[in-house]
């Protein structure tokens, strides 16, 4: 168990250093190009208009899961599809520490992550061995997630490279935007309607 802690805290600790990806063409399937943030060990990645398809296809035997922040989910949105928004990472519940290399509230390991998803899973009547789908903000959790996952005896874990904003624009009119791909710019269905039957809950 400690293992995993320590794994965990490992991953998480990558996303405070990312770099953005910009240059990821919208639909790109050229998974060999994926900058390195977006990789993860097992190499199952998905564009968002595959996840989508992949879940309509077989809705009950596929999960896809969220897992932004609930403050995203919130207040940008997400996938009203998701079987559930299990995040990945959390800010602390008053948002009170400020993390200086990301220019940002401060991001924690979410520890109730694969236990939460453990217990999603099996209430669709799913396994370890089921086919599942991860969306973040643009990739790279999912990737980190994924590791986590399949450490943990999962089998099937694709990530959306994506993710639901997608990369922030480096020039022209929408610079510093989250314009350049994603589910959402993609046209894909998204909501603002939480369903709190789907929604996080600590325990």
């Amino acid at each position: 168990m400690k293992t995993m802690h320590k794994l965990f805290m490992a991953i998480t600790l990558a996303v405070a250093t990312q770099t953005f990806a910009a240059d990821w063409a919208p639909g790109s399937t050229d998974w060999d190009k994926l900058p390195e943030v977006k990789k993860s060990k097992i190499g199952l990645y998905l564009t968002p208009q595959q996840a989508y398809d992949m879940k309509k296809k077989d809705p009950k035997g596929v999960a896809f899961f969220d897992i932004r922040t609930r403050a995203e989910a919130m207040y940008v949105g997400w996938p009203g599809d998701a079987d559930a928004l299990v995040p990945y990472v959390e800010h602390p519940e008053l948002m009170s520490e400020w993390d200086e290399k990301r220019a940002n509230y401060k991001l924690e390991p979410n520890s109730d992550f694969a236990p939460e998803l453990d217990r999603r899973l099996k209430a669709m009547g799913l396994g370890k061995d089921a086919t599942i789908i991860l969306m973040c903000r643009s990739g790279d959790r999912s990737a980190k997630a994924q590791d986590l996952l399949i450490q943990s005896g999962y089998t099937k874990v694709y990530g959306v490279v994506e993710g639901f904003e997608g990369d922030m624009a480096k020039d022209g009119p929408n610079t510093g935007r989250r314009a350049v791909n994603g589910w959402k710019n993609a046209g894909l269905p998204w909501t603002y309607k939480l369903d709190k039957v789907k929604m996080y809950f600590p325990r």
